[in-house]
């Protein structure tokens, strides 16, 4: 994970002649400039207070590509606020709490500075003990937290614990504090304790499944849900029930898809073994299965879809997670570094440039090759025009890989036009200035989309990453009191509910599972085996490059 995350942080869109975004270390790669500027962002309806209609028209589950299960539902109704004097403040929806111009100033109606070990300036909510705000996580009979704050704590709690440590604090809380334990407690004052301890468990498994793969989670959640479900109220069991199943199913399709992942990866190819087994000239191109660029893009953005809708929000904080000195459990890291969906994105990204880069080195013939190079230029355009963002990055970075560059006779027969506009909206100078222009464009026209097509906003993932990696290294965790500095994670869960508004999109053009499968699956090129087709396709310029080539050709293909 500490390579990947190394690779991952010093990537940027290469120049021509550069490896690709997430290569080896032993490449070259353009530097990013952090920013600390706050961009115009685009607020999560995760957080807004819907009808039960609502939310299960949005939280259907989606089929994939890679399985067959029955859709199912994670919905369930959101809690009304309780009426009355609340004994914490209550913190607002995302869409009150975020705007482009920062926190709003009227958040609270508690006049005190401070509130049980939370601290609060100006009304808001910026730093508080780490027991206190778990205690802020329990609703009692007069208080429960809005989803935001939940959101945003279960978010950055792990950081500083387990998910399963807060889960075992949350259940003593509300067991202890709360007496579901005494069978001789108010009757009156369980039912209506119990469907916001409900409430709270069904938020959890729903935005945060993946933390129900840890036996010690699920077996703290079945026995609270036992103690909810064991009283009087039918309505309890049948909800808690369900919400059990959801979160196994949820779980299941999971690990269905980490098998079909798996399997793909132990299947992978390099594309010279291939080719000696295999003539050229009966192997099939992108083109010969998709010849349409604008359908070839449509594709690409099942597949971006599909695989952002698997990563989970906390993948984003383990994936910069580190161990205390002080923690004796040895291991607390690799626990912590559940980022395997993340991962296997980053992994498609590098695919599909190579990919790129493979087909455009294949072909023998130079009008072949130019061809297939405004092709891709062609798929890119209609990336960005969808909101493909990632994909469309992924093919500029193919085209710019060395092999692909170095190619002057094949590029001096291609219209580069189009592609030079591409390459200007995706220029990494004053850090991404450009590309975070036309992301707001695409985030803005998500919000007020009349048709699903106009919802599609898939950033360059890469990029994503670092301005969350920034903000963590950036900003203290805690305070020189003690305090987690709640007000850095207020900003990470913006920016982490940004991508949970993104992933929920339904992609709305229709499969094509040859193309699908083809880009997949189909065996591409190692970077020696594209600088040998690339060599052997226009030759060596210089000395080094026809004793590379000589090298290339003695262990690629037993030639001298």
């Amino acid at each position: 994970m500490a390579k990947f995350l190394a690779k991952l942080l010093g990537c940027t869109l290469p120049s021509k002649g550069a490896s690709p975004m997430f290569e080896s270390t032993s490449h070259s790669r353009v530097g990013l400039k952090a920013s600390t500027k706050q961009k115009t962002t685009i607020f999560s309806t995760l957080a807004n207070e819907k009808s039960l209609p609502d939310c299960k028209k949005e939280q259907q589950w989606k089929p994939s590509m890679y399985s067959s299960i029955t859709p199912i539902c994670f919905a369930s109704p959101l809690l009304e606020k309780p009426v009355g004097k609340e004994s914490m403040p209550q913190t607002p929806p995302f869409s009150a709490m975020f705007d482009s111009s920062g926190y709003n100033r009227n958040l609270y109606q508690s006049a005190d500075d401070s509130c049980g070990g939370l601290y609060y300036h100006d009304n808001n909510l910026l730093s508080g003990s780490l027991e206190a705000l778990i205690q802020h996580l329990v609703p009692n009979v007069d208080y429960y937290p809005d989803r935001t704050y939940i959101f945003t704590f279960l978010l950055s709690s792990r950081l500083f614990m387990h998910p399963y440590e807060l889960m075992a604090k949350v259940c003593h809380l509300c067991v202890e504090h709360q007496r579901l334990s005494d069978p001789n407690s108010d009757k009156n004052q369980i039912r209506k304790i119990a469907p916001k301890i409900l409430q709270l468990l069904t938020e959890w498994t729903e935005t945060f499944p993946y933390d129900f793969r840890d036996e010690r989670m699920m077996r703290n959640l079945k026995d609270l849900a036992h103690r909810i479900a064991s009283g009087e109220e039918q309505t309890y069991r049948k909800n808690v029930q369900q919400m059990i199943q959801c979160l196994i199913r949820k779980l299941a399709a999971l690990s269905q898809y980490e098998e079909v992942l798996a399997k793909i990866s132990s299947t992978s190819t390099d594309r010279l073994t291939v080719l000696k087994t295999k003539p050229q000239s009966i192997q099939r191109d992108i083109i010969t299965v998709c010849s349409d660029p604008y359908t070839l893009a449509q594709q690409l953005t099942h597949i971006e879809l599909e695989r952002l809708n698997y990563i989970g929000p906390e993948e984003f904080v383990q994936a910069f997670v580190q161990k205390g000195p002080l923690d004796n459990d040895k291991s607390c890291y690799s626990e912590r570094k559940k980022t395997r969906n993340l991962e296997a994105y980053v992994e498609w990204f590098n695919r599909l440039s190579y990919l790129v880069a493979t087909e455009i080195c294949m072909p023998v013939k130079k009008k072949h090759r130019a061809r297939m190079i405004e092709y891709f230029i062609d798929v890119a355009r209609e990336c960005f025009n969808i909101g493909n963002f990632n994909s469309l990055m992924a093919i500029i970075s193919g085209m710019n890989m060395s092999p692909v560059s170095r190619l002057k006779k094949t590029w001096a027969k291609v219209k580069t036009a189009k592609f030079d506009v591409l390459e200007h909206q995706m220029d990494p100078s004053s850090n991404f200035y450009n590309y975070r222009t036309a992301l707001r464009g695409a985030a803005q026209r998500s919000l007020t989309a009349h048709s699903s097509r106009e919802k599609i906003v898939i950033p360059f993932f890469s990029l994503l990453i670092k301005d969350i990696y920034f903000l963590n290294e950036g900003c203290a965790n805690r305070l020189p009191n003690g305090h987690v500095n709640f007000e850095k994670f207020w900003e990470l869960a913006k920016q982490v509910s940004e991508f949970m508004t993104w992933k929920q999109v339904e992609c709305p053009f229709e499969r094509d599972r040859k193309i699908l499968q083809y880009l997949l699956t189909v065996p591409v090129f190692s970077e020696d085996a594209l600088y040998l087709a690339s060599y052997e396709s226009e030759g060596p310029e210089n000395h080094i490059e026809k004793d590379r080539w000589k090298s290339l050709r003695s262990s690629l293909l037993g030639r001298v």
